[in-house]
């Protein structure tokens, strides 16, 4: 049996991201992806070996394109120039990104928000070869943080990493994604101003915190 070429297997896994995003991940199954698109149940198997393997690539797609419109917000800041208040709008800008990104791809930011990849990972179907690829994503993210805190503070020790990733990750959490509030302006606007006041504090002596 042939594999879906190319463009089938995005349009495989559009239709999946939308089952899961309308009607919970235990929707998406192969049964009713092959309903959906009229792809044989075995040319699915054939593509993506397995339900758990669709999931986990649906989600690493949805997480890498995330991740790509991070990148160009952090280095559409930092392009300014090295000015202090460019780095620290470098982390304002990385922040808003889950924001941003529910915005420009409606579908695959409440995927990541209604499927887990700890499940994923945990669901034990998944091959070594895609599980890694989902692994090496925190690899980018720590680079990512590391990066932001030299610019902001000209040193990457664990506690400016620890403030950039508090930023970064933990301030949207709570801000934004936890209680899925629309992106509208005015959280965006709370978001940016908690993160610039939370980057204007002076880092803790590494003495007193010992």
């Amino acid at each position: 049996m042939p594999r879906p070429r190319t463009h089938d297997l995005d349009h495989l896994m559009d239709v999946a991201e939308q089952l899961a995003v309308d009607s919970g991940p235990a929707a998406v199954t192969v049964r009713a992806l092959s309903a959906a698109t009229s792809v044989s149940n075995g040319a699915i198997y054939h593509a993506f070996g397995s339900r758990a393997e669709l999931m986990g690539r649906v989600w690493l797609r949805a997480a890498q394109r995330f991740l790509a419109l991070q990148r160009e917000a952090v280095e559409r800041a930092l392009s300014a120039g090295p000015a202090s208040g460019n780095a620290v709008e470098a982390v304002v800008a990385a922040a808003d990104t889950p924001a941003e990104f529910l915005l420009r791809q409606p579908v695959s930011g409440r995927f990541l928000l209604t499927v887990s990849r700890k499940e994923l990972l945990g669901a034990g179907d998944i091959g070594d070869d895609l599980a890694g690829e989902m692994h090496r994503l925190d690899r980018v993210l720590v680079e990512l943080f590391a990066e932001l805190a030299r610019n902001v503070f000209g040193h990457t020790d664990g506690e400016a990493v620890t403030v950039i990733r508090d930023c970064v990750v933990e301030l949207p959490t709570a801000l934004l994604l936890r209680g899925r509030r629309a992106p509208d302006p005015a959280v965006r606007r709370r978001l940016a101003a908690a993160v610039r006041a939370v980057l204007a504090l002076p880092l803790p002596d590494p003495a007193t915190t010992k």
